[in-house]
């Protein structure tokens, strides 16, 4: 494997639900956005840059079954995180219209990290129904040929000597077989008018 791959294997790889990957994103946007106002005095460029590390680790470390929710609790994130570095004037009208021109003016950075985080979740997705689709066939291709049956069909199989099919190996062999007659005494008796 390239040295690349095994550095990054190294990396923690959790896996968040969609409220602890929102979470995620919005405590570490707001400690971000806390050392910004403290170090850096309040740099909307330095924070727009910290966004984007951020929602990719969100699309990245969010379970499979909630990746619809990466997206989606970005915007949230950036949002929650802004309101220190807003510069609003006193009173609470005041803080609102700073954070509201604050997300306005910076809404390219909050486009561009809700992008990131779609096509990222988007590629796991596409992934994750790629690998189902190949276990599936993987999985018929291993049934029609027959080598494997299940113990329980194969008991019954052996102890009823019959000539009829393993329904769990073959369907289509097994419906043949009722339709010519040679199903169980029940199916014939539900094959009557």
């Amino acid at each position: 494997m390239p040295p690349v791959v095994l550095a990054l294997r190294r990396f923690p790889n959790p896996r968040l639900t969609g409220i602890g990957a929102g979470l995620f994103a919005c405590l570490t946007m707001f400690v971000l956005a806390c050392l910004d106002r403290l170090l850096f005095d309040s740099s909307e460029l330095l924070y727009g840059l910290l966004f984007l590390p951020v929602s990719a680790l969100t699309a990245l470390w969010v379970r499979p079954a909630d990746l619809v929710t990466a997206p989606i609790s970005v915007p949230i994130a950036f949002a929650v995180g802004v309101f220190p570095i807003s510069g609003g004037s006193d009173g609470f009208g005041g803080q609102l219209m700073g954070l509201v021109t604050a997300l306005a003016v910076h809404a390219g950075w909050l486009y561009g990290g809700t992008l990131i985080a779609g096509l990222i979740a988007s590629v796991r997705k596409v992934r994750l129904m790629r690998a189902r689709r190949q276990y599936v066939l993987a999985r018929e291709q291993r049934g029609a040929g027959g080598p494997e049956r299940s113990p329980r069909a194969a008991a019954a199989a052996r102890s009823a000597g019959s000539a009829q099919p393993d329904p769990a190996a073959s369907p289509a062999a097994a419906a043949k077989a009722v339709r010519a007659g040679a199903g169980s005494a029940a199916a014939r008796r539900t094959q009557r008018p």
